[in-house]
């Protein structure tokens, strides 16, 4: 017999764990990181991710995955990871990407299919595409969920382009 959810493990970032009897295969699996999707937004990048609310398996792991996809040129905005470090991967294209230290520096490099960059924790990064074709990358972090704060969302109305930064 299945001890209740609370006696289990109770909530961890406000998510119970499953009884054990509940568990099945799809709270373990995602697929939604396969391909790439349309992108139809003003930004021209999208971002998919697989965080705990996606796969219930991983509650309590301290992990989750996304994938950027870029249209050609196009930047995806300074933001922060306020809870989990970001490792970088490159599945497709190019990026220049960056970060500001605490101590105010820019580190910044061109980065390219197969290689890898990391942003630590609550540091303002960015990505641009600096390629003609689309890029994709898969990011790793060291959060169930991360969390984003988009500098360009807080200080610019909804309706405007980010085009012109």
């Amino acid at each position: 017999m299945a001890r209740p959810i609370s006696a289990t493990c109770g909530f961890v970032d406000g998510f119970a764990c499953k009884a054990e009897t509940n568990v099945t295969e799809a709270d373990f699996f995602f697929a939604g990181l396969a391909k790439p999707e349309v992108i139809n937004n003003t930004l021209g990048s999208l971002v998919t991710i697989a965080n705990v609310e996606k796969i219930p398996g991983l509650n309590t792991l301290g992990v989750s995955f996304s994938r950027i996809d870029y249209k050609a040129g196009v930047l995806n905005p300074p933001h922060t990871r306020p809870r989990a470090i970001e490792i970088l991967f490159v599945l497709d294209g190019q990026l220049d990407v960056g970060f500001i230290t605490t101590a105010n520096k820019l580190i910044s490099k061109s980065i390219k299919k197969g290689e890898i960059f990391v942003f630590s924790k609550g540091l303002l990064h960015y990505q641009k595409n600096s390629g003609d074709k689309p890029a994709s990358v898969l990011c790793a972090l060291n959060n169930q969920l991360p969390g984003t704060f988009s500098v360009v969302a807080a200080l610019l109305p909804k309706n405007h382009s980010t085009t012109s930064i």
